[in-house]
């Protein structure tokens, strides 16, 4: 008959396996939750950590070389002019509020950064053709090939950045750039509405 100390002994026995089991899925537990979670140990956070990082590489060293183009044309035109007579050839003429708001930005900005584009005559002012007291912008003709000249030097650019690329890698890293840009515009969206025509 088992005394006393051998029950204990048995209980004990049975006792560390089950609790070595219970350590064990409870180690294994954590481990899933921090590759979930996206903590610095975990895989996904390693990549997370590494994709910051390299955002903000890019972030400094394009606006050090202010990925301007090639050739004559380069650095040319700011950013902000660029975007803005990019939008207008893509869309077509369009107010102020429109514009502002595809573009993710307040009237206030564009109203600023279209004046000059005004005065240079890349860009002109227009009477809505739907409603007479409204005011629409619209590329010029000077602005159609001022722009179609920063194109193709930007175009170049391109090209020699990632001339050792496969055009597979040139349509991945497009796709892939253009959906986290939308993903930064849904984290920051325009506050402004579109414009609607007057009837």
């Amino acid at each position: 008959m088992p005394t006393q100390t051998d029950m204990m002994t048995m209980n004990s026995s049975d006792q560390a396996p089950e609790q070595a089991r219970a350590g064990h899925e409870a180690e294994q537990d954590g481990s899933v939750r921090a590759e979930r979670d996206g903590s610095p140990e975990s895989p996904e956070g390693r990549v997370l950590d590494a994709m910051q990082h390299q955002v903000a590489v890019f972030a400094r060293r394009a606006e050090q070389t202010r990925l301007g183009g090639i050739g004559q044309a380069r650095n040319s035109m700011d950013r902000a002019a660029y975007l803005l007579l990019n939008r207008l050839d893509q869309v077509g003429p369009m107010g102020v509020k429109a514009l502002a708001s595809g573009m993710g930005i307040d009237s206030s900005t564009v109203t600023r950064q279209v004046a000059p584009l005004v005065e240079a005559g890349l860009v002109t002012r227009t009477t809505h053709p739907e409603d007479g007291r409204a005011v629409v912008l619209k590329l010029s003709a000077h602005g159609t090939a001022r722009l179609g000249q920063v194109r193709s030097s930007r175009r170049e650019l391109m090209a020699v950045l990632t001339e050792e690329w496969s055009e597979e890698d040139r349509e991945t890293f497009c796709r892939l750039l253009t959906r986290f840009n939308s993903a930064m515009q849904s984290i920051h969206p325009s506050t402004d509405t579109p414009e609607v025509p007057a009837s």
